[in-house]
């Protein structure tokens, strides 16, 4: 699957690229804020997106709604570090495709993964 991934931290990137080529998932592009997620998720039209919620400037759930009124059959996978009830709520009732909790593991990427292939 060719994949978008966006997070602020680069080291986050790096592993989460590291991760998805392991699991047999084409990189196709990274960024690190909402507006280059977006201009990015135009110009790549990936199969699936990675996106953190809090980043700077524009907030990842901002970016999901963006991305869902672009796309609306579009693959996004939420990342967060909050596991909160609330934050969960709002990401699936923006149409989120899954959510991933940092610290992430490998198997939790590949979970997130193959739910989106059923």
């Amino acid at each position: 699957m060719k994949v978008l991934i966006v997070d602020d931290n680069s080291s986050t990137r790096e592993v989460l690229n590291v991760i998805l080529k392991n699991l047999g998932h084409e990189v196709v592009g990274e960024a690190e804020d909402g507006k280059s997620a977006l201009t990015a998720f135009v110009e790549l039209r990936p199969e699936a997106v990675l996106l953190d919620i809090i980043m700077p400037g524009i907030s990842g759930i901002v970016v999901l709604e963006e991305m869902r009124r672009i796309a609306p059959a579009a693959k996004i996978i939420m990342l967060t570090a909050v596991d909160q009830d609330d934050v969960t709520s709002e990401i699936n009732s923006k149409g989120a495709s899954g959510i991933v909790f940092k610290p992430f593991s490998r198997d939790d990427l590949k979970r997130a993964f193959d739910k989106l292939n059923k």
